[in-house]
């Protein structure tokens, strides 16, 4: 085994990237990261300096650094969603190993034509479901592993999306248009919420799906009559709209920095008269949140039949004053119910013994807050992207890696779950057959 450091080339320098690359800076024994692949100059040289390769390691895009032949023992691909499919396979066939950005593919077709490269090239690819690394969706699946709960029902499984965020990435930002990205609502956000419907339930398969949703609120015939097109520019609501771009963005000059202020990142220290310049322009992030050309839906519900006779639910809602990640599992013997944010959860077990419980029951209350498990150190999404970055290594080191490890074909699962929820939504909510090769 290798006692080398793994060397890792980003391939697209955007936030997750770069998130994931952190990785290096704390472990530099065990992670390097070599070089970078962008079209912006401007990110490549960010990266350069941060990790100090030379300028020969520098690329313009994934097909020009495959032109190189196999430089580095890994891949960090967080280029969009759309270009995963063409930004993958000429490395992929080159024997990279690869972390790759979730959803690893727009659609079922993508999907298994991925599959089928990883394979045919025997390459591990590694896909970036973060929250099965956070300790609280881990702890989660550790109990339901040892069997404490019995066997499992029932699943629910919900976000909402705060109005902020949902404003920022989704409306007004680079998930708004399908035809753009060509990645619905349910794909580009819930895609870690069925993966993790799919690793509490990895004892069994979806076999069936069904969806409803629909965009509920933004739209034009559901903007104030006096509104302007552009929030700072020409409408009267600028101080009172609950989405104006004033209120949400130059009221917090600091936030979104890698949606909402990223036509800026040339200037070193952009100040709030750049920011303010920006609100006021023809920026895809200056307009009126109703008067978008988004046709992603707003809100969405799944459910899912599995092979086992157990069913799933997950519901999307946007535009919600909190962000919220929840989770309830009923079992045989009990269930477990928690809140992400909170990092908390409930283990209720069925206890009729007389007289030692009011309700017949037994409550455990954990709380991973408590060990530290959410410290910044290990990255967001509750503590999870660094962990998963670590686990990487060890997995393509062959090591042993974490029961949280997910190969391409360990994902397929959930994403094709999502597609046929599209496409069930998208029929008036017909069932749909999940189909696993």
């Amino acid at each position: 085994m290798s006692q080398k450091p793994t060397t890792a080339i980003i391939v697209g320098a955007g936030h997750r990237s770069l998130m994931y690359a952190e990785y290096a800076k704390q472990r530099p024994d065990l992670f390097r990261i070599v070089g970078v692949a962008d079209p912006n100059p401007v990110r490549r040289k960010m990266v350069q300096d941060q990790y100090g390769f030379s300028d020969d390691m520098c690329f313009e895009n994934a097909e020009q650094l495959a032109a190189r032949g196999k430089i580095a023992d890994t891949i960090i691909n967080g280029t969009m969603d759309e270009m995963h499919l063409e930004t993958s396979v000429p490395l992929l066939n080159l024997g990279y190993d690869m972390l790759l950005e979730k959803p690893f593919a727009t659609c079922e077709a993508e999907a298994r034509a991925l599959q089928e490269c990883a394979r045919k090239n025997n390459v591990k690819v590694m896909i970036c479901h973060v929250l099965r690394y956070a300790p609280f969706y881990y702890a989660i699946k550790e109990r339901l592993m040892s069997g404490q709960i019995g066997d499992i029902l029932n699943i629910q499984t919900c976000e909402h999306v705060s109005y902020h965020h949902l404003s920022s990435a989704y409306i007004r930002g680079k998930w708004a248009n399908t035809n753009r990205c060509h990645t619905p609502m349910l794909l580009a956000k819930c895609c870690h919420d069925i993966d993790i419907m799919m690793w509490m339930m990895s004892h069994t398969k979806p076999t069936q799906v069904a969806s409803f949703g629909s965009k509920f609120q933004f739209k034009p015939e559901n903007a104030p009559a006096e509104a302007g097109t552009i929030c700072m520019k020409d409408c009267p609501l600028v101080d009172t709209c609950l989405y104006s771009t004033k209120r949400l963005y130059i009221d917090h000059p600091d936030r979104w920095a890698i949606y909402v202020w990223d036509a800026l990142e040339h200037l070193e220290n952009p100040t709030i008269e750049d920011k303010i310049n920006l609100m006021k322009s023809e920026s895809q992030y200056a307009r009126c949140i109703y008067k978008c050309d988004n046709n992603i839906v707003d809100h969405q519900s799944v459910l899912v039949n599995f092979a086992s006779g157990a069913t799933g639910t997950h519901n999307m809602v946007g535009g919600s004053a909190q962000s919220l990640r929840h989770i309830h599992i009923v079992g045989t013997k009990g269930e477990i119910v928690g809140n992400f944010e909170e990092s908390k959860f409930r283990v209720i077990m069925i206890d009729p013994t007389p007289g030692s419980h009011n309700e017949e029951c037994t409550i455990e209350e954990v709380d991973l807050n408590v060990t530290g498990d959410m410290s910044g150190a290990f990255g967001s999404h509750g503590g999870g992207d660094l962990r998963l970055v670590a686990d990487f290594v060890k997995y393509v080191r062959g090591e042993q890696p974490s029961l949280a490890c997910t190969c391409i074909d360990d994902s397929m699962c959930g994403h094709l779950t999502v597609y046929k929820a599209e496409d069930s939504r998208l029929a008036g909510g017909v069932p749909q057959d999940i189909v696993l090769l």
